[in-house]
């Protein structure tokens, strides 16, 4: 029990950590003054929809970890931290630096790693990996997102 929870507690630091960039690196003048698709949502639905996916991270990645070990469990676990710091890097890209192409890179990596992450927690824990849908048709959404603001806006 007591290993238990301070692995939830890890992963919930963890995902706080990589949480951490969105709020240090965040919508600015520069991102208010962009053009913009009329289906953005509003910038305060943003933490909202992130607090409840970075829980249902969190939670996912401590669901697997207390699987069966396995090499698929272990796999899985491994990409999962490695797309947390493709998660982490989106916000310093866009927002810090003003990268829009090299966000959207990062952010198709990230979608990919994610989806690799879903397969593999699969294996080890079906609800873990239900748990990243919501996650998974987020990222899908804000690529869309920020290839589009790319487009609108390709001199910014």
């Amino acid at each position: 029990m007591f290993e238990s929870v301070v692995v939830l507690m890890a992963s919930i630091v963890l995902v706080a950590l990589t949480a951490m960039t969105g709020g240090i690196f965040r919508p600015d003048g520069w991102y208010r003054a962009l053009r913009k698709p009329v289906w953005t949502p509003p910038d305060r639905a943003f933490p909202i929809a992130w607090g409840l996916l970075y829980l249902l991270m969190a939670v996912a990645a401590w669901r697997v970890y207390l699987a069966e070990p396995s090499l698929g469990r272990d796999a899985g676990l491994v990409l999962y931290l490695v797309h947390l710091v493709f998660n982490a890097l989106w916000s310093w890209l866009f927002f810090g630096r003003r990268r829009m192409v090299a966000a959207l890179v990062d952010i198709l990596l990230l979608w990919m790693l994610l989806s690799l992450v879903i397969l593999l927690f699969w294996q080890s824990s079906p609800i873990a990996a239900l748990l990243l849908v919501p996650y998974w048709f987020w990222i899908a959404f804000a690529a869309l997102l920020n290839a589009r603001l790319w487009r609108l806006n390709p001199d910014a």
